[in-house]
């Protein structure tokens, strides 16, 4: 194979002495034996995507280093002495369970330590949303975290937040990406200054577990609490060292913890992938559960953002709750409560993103809040927070597996989310009902939305190009009709326009770029599709609804609902 002068030329780069002999002992290796594994490891650097910037660690720009880390955080400092000239910076530095992580973590620390900036430091794991609210509760200016949420073993990340504890969006981002891009790597300060690194622990957990009852409890009895049979699985990553504790704490007795996967392991041994939005992965927590005769199963992603939920149907066997049904319980059940204490009026919101149910749109109207809906990717809602000051934020969600709870944290946060949803099943169950019946009744009073996601992995070079010819086929040759019914709306994030297919209108979509395109039908079914900003996958998301007139006729309904959703990806060719 004939390595393109490009790459060759880049790589060379590499050989110099600004980089270590074991670096450049890999790049060596690399064009003799594997020219495929050389041009993948530098054919582009790695960019800042919806959840900041993942990749596969290795040598070179297209993957996770101390060299490319390195550059970000020097580009990270420079930027923030410019736009806080006056200031004793401080940044908090988290990490997760993966591989290398505690190291890279370190360096990150000892770049900016050796730029005068001031770093708190963890000195062990830590659950993700920690690191957003620790970065509030310190007074930071920024705050990283190293992790690679559920991506696979290999991969590791870097996700970057600021001063309001959310993660940076545009123009931000791209500020900071063209000072990073101006850098050199021999630019970069490497000599760490120990004075100026803290190391942090117990009484950030002990501030963070005390938030996250104070935000997630909602006076459920003692009795009711302990009558929880709670089974939950961290699937090997950093949950271990927060809800166990906060749920402790919030005074639930009953906490069954999956042995095999409960010590933190960056290999995730047991499961083919560390996502409880995978049904495979809480396969040990629902034997557990049916073994125990638990009420509801809650399992984490490594880093503790996300959530998956188990609960007990009707006639008694655990069935996996996806994002949308997991949002909507919870946004439901804040809004109540929100309603019962007086607190609704007006002003206040939730927040969703574009393809995520539209049932959040009909729980907002519900309860005379607004719901601002915006991209995929957390750092959406923080903004909303940020940019509307004189609005609370009750809570918001979005499909895969994030929830919200408040505004301490400004990130989607399994430690609060998991707690809420035990108040959740916990006031339920106390009351004759069950989580499964709590959800049956919303569709009762909203209409019953059904979701379902179709994730196609394209890797490499050839995968990127595959999934961006798609992008480009379907945009330039939208589709008329899907499963009989007309295509009444076609939504275009990258061109900002909204146009109604049967009258040729146009509006202009008031949300950021981004390469999304949404399909609106007349039975009311939604299509949207994306590329994943942090994996090599592309995502269809359907969404179909039908009105429901009691909850005997569920079954029924959903029936109807699932054949909806086969013969739309079926006639999209989609399955």
């Amino acid at each position: 194979m004939n390595i393109p002068q490009n790459i060759l030329d880049t790589a060379n780069e590499w050989l110099t002495p600004t980089f270590d002999s074991e670096t450049q002992a890999a790049i060596k290796d690399m064009m003799t034996s594997s020219p495929k594994d050389l041009e993948e490891s530098f054919y582009k650097n790695l960019e800042f995507g919806t959840g900041g910037m993942r990749g596969v660690m290795g040598v070179g720009t297209n993957r996770i280093n101390k060299y490319t880390l390195g550059k970000n955080t020097q580009g990270l400092s420079n930027y923030m002495q410019q736009v806080f000239p006056d200031k004793q910076l401080k940044v908090a530095i988290a990490y997760d369970c993966r591989h290398n992580s505690n190291t890279l973590a370190k360096v990150v620390a000892d770049v900016f330590s050796a730029n005068g900036i001031k770093v708190y430091l963890f000195s062990d794991m830590r659950p993700t949303p920690e690191l957003s609210f620790a970065l509030k509760y310190l007074g930071c200016q920024a705050g990283i975290v190293l992790t690679a949420s559920h991506n696979p073993p290999e991969y590791n990340g870097y996700k970057v937040y600021w001063e309001d504890g959310g993660q940076l969006v545009p123009p931000q981002d791209g500020e900071i990406i063209k000072v990073i891009e101006a850098l050199r790597y021999d630019e970069i300060k490497f000599q760490s200054n120990p004075d100026l690194i803290e190391y942090i622990d117990t009484a950030i957990d002990e501030a963070f577990v005390n938030s996250s009852i104070a935000n997630a409890s909602f006076n459920t009895p003692a009795e009711a609490k302990s009558n929880l049979n709670i089974v939950f699985t961290s699937l090997h990553g950093t949950s271990i060292k927060a809800i166990p504790q906060t749920l402790a704490k919030a005074g639930y007795t009953n906490v069954n913890i999956v042995p095999e996967q409960a010590e933190p392991n960056g290999d995730f041994p047991t499961v083919k992938s560390p996502n409880p939005e995978e049904p495979e992965a809480l396969t040990m927590a629902l034997a557990l559960a049916d073994k125990l005769n638990a009420d509801i199963v809650v399992g984490t992603d490594p880093d503790c953002d996300r959530l998956g939920v188990a609960v007990r149907n009707n006639e008694g066997k655990m069935i996996l709750l996806n994002g949308n049904q997991t949002m909507v319980l919870m946004t439901a059940f804040l809004l109540e409560q929100w309603k019962r204490q007086g607190k609704i009026d007006g002003k206040q919101f939730i927040g969703s993103t574009i393809v995520s149910t539209p049932m959040m749109l009909e729980l907002a109207e519900a309860y005379g809040v607004e719901c601002k809906v915006g991209l995929t990717g957390f750092k959406w809602i923080a903004k909303f927070i940020k940019d509307f000051p004189n609005l609370q934020f009750i809570g918001g969600g979005e499909e895969s597996f994030g929830f919200m709870v408040g505004d301490a944290v400004r990130d989607k946060d399994a430690v609060a989310a998991t707690l809420l949803m035990c108040e959740i099943a916990s006031q339920a169950k106390a009351a004759g009902s069950s989580v499964y019946k709590e959800l049956l009744n919303l569709y009762v009073d909203h209409g019953f939305y059904k979701e379902y996601l179709v994730s196609l992995t394209k890797k490499g070079i050839d995968g990127l190009r595959e999934i961006n010819q798609m992008m480009v086929d379907m945009r330039e040759n939208p589709v008329k009709e899907i499963n009989g019914q007309r295509v009444v709306m076609l939504e275009d994030y990258k061109k900002s326009i909204a146009k109604n297919l049967l009258t040729g209108e146009e509006e202009a979509l008031k949300v950021p770029k981004s390469d999304v395109l949404i399909y609106y039908t007349e039975d009311g079914a939604k299509i949207a599709a994306r590329p994943s900003g942090t994996e090599p996958k592309i995502k269809f998301y359907v969404s179909v609804n039908a009105p429901l007139d009691n909850v005997v006729n569920a079954s029924a309904t959903e029936a109807v609902l699932d054949e909806k959703i086969k013969n739309i990806l079926t006639d999209l060719n989609i399955i």
